[in-house]
């Protein structure tokens, strides 16, 4: 009877203790490197079909030159460079150009004189050109404003009292603040300068109405400001030529400087910030070498 009984046993033991063997994650679908044409159809469609969305979503986009406006030309700027500087002898005779052109109908709001110092005058050369501009302030001690001096923290002047007075000055039309021109215009100060020495007769069949100027980097080709910039119409302080595309370069880096004022800084801070993680990362891989080398190349024997 025992004898009958234990094959019986063993065998059950040996089901009860079988390795099963379960199919997971399997899947029907070829691989795709079976297929790698119809993998390179289905991306370019995603990609094609992406690209058609974003050229379509804004319907006010255009594919004509006139209504975006030429496209500048790069110029090599002094200050483009990863470690340059600007030009703080063209910011000078930019700022010039500024007050004796461009500040009779644009304004310069977030520049106060102050911000001149150290940059292109001295503290002194600051103070006497901010007395020469009255500024209102009060009220005094009868309760009335009054007229005095500028001074260094005080902010440039504005040509014009308020937006509606500086539009019937210019025949309906607003000339922009200059404060950050080159950063709120596409190709900054090369589409400045291209601005400023861009002036033509319109081409043939192009007809511009009474009172605009027409200019091919200008959005729509016609402009309400004429052209301001010709051979010495500023007399530089420092003897330089002052022909027109002297002027506009000079004036275009002072509003790079205006629109952005702590460049130098900025390059210098991040050298020194390169040079700290330079020296961090080295002492990181000496760290590496010789004080890990030992753990990571040890080697655990059991007996």
């Amino acid at each position: 009877m025992f004898s009958r009984i234990a094959p019986a046993t063993k065998r059950s033991v040996q089901q009860a203790f079988k390795p099963t063997v379960q199919a997971r994650f399997a899947s029907t679908k070829p691989h795709v490197t079976e297929q790698p044409k119809q993998f390179a159809a289905v991306t370019a469609g995603i990609v094609g079909a992406t690209g058609l969305a974003y050229m379509y979503a804004d319907s006010e986009l255009s594919a004509n030159m006139a209504d975006e406006g030429l496209h500048p030309p790069h110029h090599p700027w002094a200050h483009s460079g990863p470690l340059s500087t600007y030009d703080h002898a063209a910011i000078r005779r930019g700022y010039q150009v500024y007050r004796e052109v461009c500040s009779a109908c644009h304004s310069l709001d977030r520049i106060a004189w102050r911000n001149l110092i150290g940059v292109s005058h001295t503290e002194e050369e600051v103070k006497a050109m901010a007395e020469e501009v009255e500024y209102e302030d009060g009220p005094d001690e009868n309760g009335e404003m009054f007229m005095r001096p500028g001074k260094p923290s005080d902010y440039m002047p504005r040509p014009y009292p308020n937006e509606e007075a500086a539009r019937a000055g210019n025949a309906g039309s607003l000339p922009p603040d200059l404060s950050l021109i080159t950063k709120a215009r596409h190709g900054g100060e090369d589409y400045v300068f291209a601005l400023l020495t861009g002036y033509m007769d319109p081409p043939g069949g192009v007809e511009v109405r009474e009172g605009m100027n027409y200019n091919p980097y200008f959005p729509g080709g016609a402009i309400a400001m004429a052209r301001v910039l010709f051979d010495e119409v500023v007399e530089y302080e420092d003897g330089t030529p002052a022909t027109t595309s002297q002027l506009a370069k000079d004036v275009s880096t002072f509003l790079a400087w205006a629109a952005e004022p702590e460049h130098d800084e900025r390059k210098k801070m991040g050298m020194k910030a390169t040079i700290i993680l330079s020296g961090l990362t080295l002492l990181s891989l000496w760290l590496k070498r010789f004080k890990w080398s030992p753990i990571k190349t040890r080697k655990i024997v059991y007996k």
